[in-house]
């Protein structure tokens, strides 16, 4: 008598198991800022999804791939723009600082508020980076965090998108206004009213650029 061999079923059968969707809320319910490895993570992950091949779901579905990545991208804006929110209450607190203290500044005052402004500039000013992070550089490492940002947040985007190319414009000019405020305070005393005036007016022109890169951020990932 003929022995029956079993077919088993191919691995990629049209029967597969439902999947819970991938939740991006934290187990606190809080926010974190994302730091430059967090941001580069964030890219790499959307360019593995954009270069992978079209999922079952994706080709039956009413959205394609692009349109799934660019809702993931809106769920996840908060973390994106945690550096930006994160380096405009760094200079605010440098704001009111220099308009409402009366008490003269110390050398190590100053030294303080300049370590601020540099941890606010988020290493995208070349002339203030540590020496590990210019190596980082100088070895083909994007360092400069707000460039990260826009590289995410305008990834699904074409290279001469009008969007794009304006959130870059901004961006060069948060990077100058930054380059700027440093080497003032760097050149300058802090105990005369005038001098104070001056710096907590770049400190303001360094806010309006953020807050106008932060919109433009927004504008790539349409939220």
């Amino acid at each position: 008598m003929a022995t029956l061999i079993p077919i088993l079923q191919p691995f990629f059968s049209s029967i597969t198991e439902s999947q819970a969707p991938i939740s991006t809320q934290t187990s606190d319910n809080h926010p974190h800022t994302l730091s430059r490895r967090d941001v580069v993570s964030l890219s790499s992950v959307s360019l593995l999804f954009t270069l992978s091949p079209i999922d079952p779901v994706f080709a039956f579905g009413i959205s394609g791939p692009k349109e799934w990545l660019k809702d993931q991208k809106k769920k996840s804006s908060r973390f994106l723009l945690a550096p930006i929110d994160a380096s405009r209450e760094s200079l605010r607190s440098v704001y009111l600082s220099l308009t409402t203290r009366e008490s003269d500044y110390t050398d190590k005052d100053l030294e303080s508020l300049q370590n601020l402004l540099r941890t606010s500039a988020r290493d995208c000013v070349p002339k203030e980076r540590s020496s590990l992070v210019d190596f980082q550089s100088m070895t083909g490492v994007e360092v400069c965090t707000f460039k990260l940002v826009v590289k995410n947040a305008a990834s699904l985007l074409d290279d001469k998108d009008p969007v794009k190319l304006e959130a870059e414009t901004i961006l060069n000019d948060v990077i100058r206004s930054f380059g700027s405020l440093i080497v003032l305070t760097n050149g300058i005393g802090m105990n005369l009213p005038s001098d104070r005036e001056k710096i907590a007016d770049a400190v303001m022109e360094a806010i309006s650029y953020l807050d106008k890169f932060e919109k433009s951020v927004k504008d790539c990932l349409e939220i």
